[in-house]
Order: structure tokens, then sequence, then C-alpha cells
């Protein structure tokens, strides 16, 4: 597979070396999948002003919703990206791998939103509505469901981008799941 290049600072337009700077103030890098949206004049902003926005999924909830995505479209990069985020907002090493196969057993309510998002996101978008009410039985609101699908969809975009670009991981691997 033919894998893009990760732009260097001085490859990318001003307007998106000045997103790099920040990127690399904030987090101490620019991660090589940010890095690839800057290809364009737009995405990196674009996108991370999509991920960024203001949403009632947040947190620990973002982050089921991120592993989740990513275990079911096979992104390894996301993968490694987000176990370390996931372990950093406190889940435990066997917590995220749970959270990957989409269920989280030892939260209720973040086992509603595992088990929607996975199945939100292996039918494209058609869920199953014994889940949605479980999601809803959970103390989930109407407004926590359309925030949902707009942080799967926010990492679909990821999931894709990587799939297409094949961008080295800058991350450390994600284990595998047991079969």
């Amino acid at each position: 597979m033919t894998t893009i290049n990760v732009p260097t600072r001085e490859e990318v337009s001003p307007a998106n070396q000045a997103i790099f700077d920040k990127l690399k103030s904030s987090l101490g890098m620019v991660p090589n999948l940010y890095a690839t949206l800057a290809h364009s004049e737009h995405a990196l902003g674009n996108y991370l002003a999509f991920q960024n926005g203001k949403s009632s999924i947040a947190g620990k909830a973002r982050e089921v919703v991120n592993l989740v995505v990513s275990q079911v479209n096979a992104c390894e990069y996301c993968l490694a990206a987000h176990t370390v985020i996931g372990k950093l907002s406190g889940f435990s090493d066997e917590e995220v791998l749970e959270i990957r196969g989409g269920t989280a057993s030892f939260d209720a309510r973040l086992d509603a939103l595992a088990r929607l998002t996975r199945n939100i996101a292996e039918n494209r978008g058609h869920a199953d509505p014994a889940l949605v009410e479980a999601f809803f039985a959970a103390g989930w609101t109407k407004a926590n469901l359309v925030d949902a699908i707009v942080v799967i969809g926010d990492k679909t975009v990821t999931n894709y981008l990587h799939a297409t670009t094949q961008v080295p991981v800058d991350f450390p691997a994600a284990p595998k799941l047991a079969a």
C-alpha cells in the first residue's frame, strides 16, 4: 500500500504553520495524522474546530466513542492515540480493551453508550432501536444521542484518513484484542 508523506511545518501553508505551532505548544508534538490534514489548506483547521466543538459527549464518554469507532474501523493510528488518551482520562488497561470490544461492564451508562456506538458504527448509522432505548434508559438524553453521532462522525473522518494514507503511527501501538 502506498503511504502519503507527513508534511513538515515548512511544507504547509502559513495558516497551517500557525496551527502546527499551537499543537506543538499544547501537545508537545504535531501528531502525524493532524499533520496529514495540513496537505489541505483548510482541512486541519476545519477538523480541529469540528473536534473541539462543544458537546455533551466529553471526557470519558468521548473516549468510549473514540475507542469503539476506531476498533470497528480497525484504525491502528486512532486506536494507538486513544488508548493513550483513554488511560489519561482514567480508564485502566483492562477497561480500554473492554471498551474497544464495544462494552463497558464497569459502568452502566458508558456500557449503553459503547453498545450503541458499536452498533451505529457497524451498521453505518442504522441503529438497533432496542439499543437506542437502552441508551435512553441508562440516563442519556436526545441531545446526548445527537452529540454521540457527531463524535462518531469525527472519529470516522480520522479513521478513514489513516486507512487511506497509512501515515506512520507516532503513538505506542495499541495491544491487540483477544480473538
